[in-house]
């Protein structure tokens, strides 16, 4: 008789799992030495990672380890450029966006028309970071702090769409409108949320963008225009919580009801 199989041995370095059962969580140090013994052992021996860290992802996969979420999840995170180079190889619909390096920069005016909107290229949140430039004098003081320069067509959008997905899975959905006076559609930024009315077809164009770009735990946002229908404007692996926890939602929760389909 053929023995049952041990139990696959699964860690984490995120206390968001903390819900899930039959998981290890481990705290983050930013030296293996720094590790018990106990705990050093555990990380060469788990079959499965659960939030690994930028640091550590790459050496999980060296290893041979199943890790969540995907490594293109850590490669594209908070870095907007290596994002819209992946979503214009794969043809994905996205608003007009070029990057400027050096002497690059000079042809910004001869690319774009006035307004169109600057962003910092990597590390922004929260509505911090992106400029809507009315006048050549707006544009130089941008330029002077930001190199790569990140410029991107103006939308006149009222509002845009949040979708977060795990694993390829909508979790949730909800319209961001940006309060009066406002280009920027951040709950930072005062933004309204709205539940309601969220179209099938936005839905499904998010999950094939998440497919595509195999990010299987993110925030993407999008946008609708009447030329071009959805557009995808970036992806937010550190999605804020704000929406969830307005409908009632515990990412933790929402984690450990996942694991226990087998989801991930």
């Amino acid at each position: 008789m053929t023995p049952p199989a041990a139990p696959s041995l699964r860690i984490t370095f995120s206390r968001r799992f903390r819900s899930c059962p039959g998981l290890t969580f481990l705290k983050p140090r930013p030296n293996f030495s720094d590790f018990a013994p106990a705990d050093q052992e555990l990380i060469r021996r788990a079959d499965k990672v659960y939030y690994p860290t930028a640091l550590l992802v790459d050496l999980f996969l060296t290893l041979g380890k199943e890790i969540f979420p995907s490594r293109e999840t850590y490669v594209y995170c908070g870095d907007k450029v290596k994002q819209t180079i992946l979503f214009q190889v794969l043809g994905l619909p996205h608003p007009r966006t070029r990057c400027y390096f050096g002497r690059q920069r000079d042809a910004i005016l001869r690319d774009f028309s006035l307004p169109l909107i600057a962003k910092v290229a990597r590390g922004s949140s929260l509505g911090r970071g992106i400029f809507l430039i009315t006048k050549a004098e707006e544009l130089q003081a941008y330029l002077a702090g930001n190199r790569p320069a990140y410029i991107q067509e103006y939308l006149p959008l009222e509002r845009d769409l949040r979708v977060i997905l795990i694993k390829h899975r909508v979790v949730l959905a909800y319209w961001k409108k940006a309060p009066s006076g406002e280009f920027r559609h951040n709950l930072a930024r005062g933004a309204a949320l709205d539940f309601e009315h969220i179209p099938g077809e936005a839905l499904d164009f998010a999950r094939s963008v998440s497919r595509a770009c195999n990010f299987d735990d993110v925030g993407l946002d999008l946008c609708h225009t009447s030329e071009r229908g959805w557009l995808v404007l970036e992806a937010n692996m550190n999605y804020g919580r704000e929406g969830l926890a307005r409908k009632g939602l515990k990412l933790d929760e929402v984690l450990r009801d996942l694991m226990e389909e087998g989801i991930i």
